[in-house]
């Protein structure tokens, strides 16, 4: 049997070139559409979908409002397709925190003919949401961890002494996510207390929505959220995301520890690359590096933190249970470069142990 969609859009243009898009593809059966929630819900009682496409403007309830809805009563693999997700912005980022599983932009004119461009980027997100664990997408909330203090060394005169070989940096945490991260992200760094280690995060997004999912992490959490910056340096409660379309790098100089943020071919089919951070991180932190690897389809991150973990660093993978999408993780698994696979909840107590 295919994945079976449904359509909820309040232009019939749309729904009728949507529909005749999908049923043209393998595997993908349009089982129904409606102009707005209400008349959504009615049809979709007697023959519930396995993906619904979801637009956010509509009449009597909107989209956000919807979803809402849907993950409280029903949980559902859902697709946001609107002209208010394009070019990250705020709606987008709501979406994704309240489970949406993933973001097609829908052409603002001539939706006859710019429909069926963005078709192949649609048939993925379907199915890559069809394969969703929506237990793991479920809004969750992990208590907070106090603030541990601080504990004066004689690092505050001088630091250790480096060898004459490559310059390693201090204790610090690495974590790559896709598919689900968004959500699973917001729950682990908001549990973090300020003075937590440096945290350095790809997660896979195109540009400009890291610029406001770091934004809207940094209003939520006590540690400081930013998009990533040429030269910026580690520093204790300061979490950098890898900025969308570019690849970030650790570096340990005679100045410290900070990022490089270049641009380059996709690797692992991804920019940024979990995989790249990760070998960087092997590189510059060894084993003073703890590397995490969380929900995300595909297999970017896995050589990585095997590499992480051949020089000596802790390596976790967030467990099947918990993740939306076990892609990642597993690959990691299966190559032997995990120590630990634990709940999502469990990520904060770990990342603050570390030392």
């Amino acid at each position: 049997m295919g994945i079976r969609v449904f359509i909820v859009d309040d232009s019939a243009v749309v729904r009728k070139v949507l529909a005749e898009l999908l049923d043209g593809v393998a595997g993908i059966e349009v089982i129904g559409s409606a102009q707005d929630p209400i008349f959504a819900q009615s049809k979709m009682r007697k023959d519930w979908p396995d993906v619904i496409i979801l637009d956010v403007e509509m009449p009597r309830m909107d989209g956000i409002t919807f979803l809402k809805q849907i993950m409280v009563e029903r949980p559902t693999p859902v697709v946001m397709c609107s002209t208010l997700t394009e070019g990250g912005s705020k709606t987008s980022l709501q979406a994704l925190s309240l489970g949406a599983i993933d973001i097609v932009a829908k052409p603002k004119a001539n939706l006859k003919t710019s429909l069926p461009e963005v078709s192949q980027e649609l048939i993925t997100a379907i199915r890559t949401a069809a394969k969703a664990n929506m237990a793991g997408v479920k809004p969750r909330r992990i208590a907070p961890i106090p603030r541990v203090p601080s504990k004066l060394t004689a690092d505050v005169m001088l630091s250790k002494g480096i060898s004459r070989n490559t310059k390693k940096t201090g204790p610090m945490i690495a974590i790559g996510a896709s598919t689900g991260g968004t959500q699973a992200l917001e729950a682990v760094l908001t549990a973090l207390p300020a003075n937590t280690l440096p945290i350095l995060i790809v997660q896979h997004m195109p540009e400009k929505f890291t610029h406001t999912f770091a934004n809207r992490l940094n209003e939520l959490c006590k540690v400081d959220v930013k998009e990533a910056e040429d030269n910026d340096a580690l520093l204790p409660g300061r979490v950098l995301i890898a900025p969308g379309g570019k690849h970030m790098i650790l570096q340990a100089t005679q100045f410290g520890a900070s990022v490089q943020v270049k641009d380059g071919p996709l690797v692992s089919r991804h920019k940024p690359s979990v995989d790249v951070l990760f070998r960087s991180v092997s590189k510059y932190a060894g084993g003073n590096a703890l590397g995490i690897i969380m929900t995300g389809m595909g297999d970017d991150g896995a050589r990585g933190i095997k590499e992480m973990h051949d020089s000596g660093a802790k390596t976790i993978a967030q467990n099947e249970a918990t993740c939306v999408v076990y892609g990642m993780p597993q690959e990691a698994v299966k190559l032997g470069a995990i120590d630990q696979e634990i709940p999502l909840h469990k990520i904060p107590e770990i990342i603050v142990a570390h030392k």
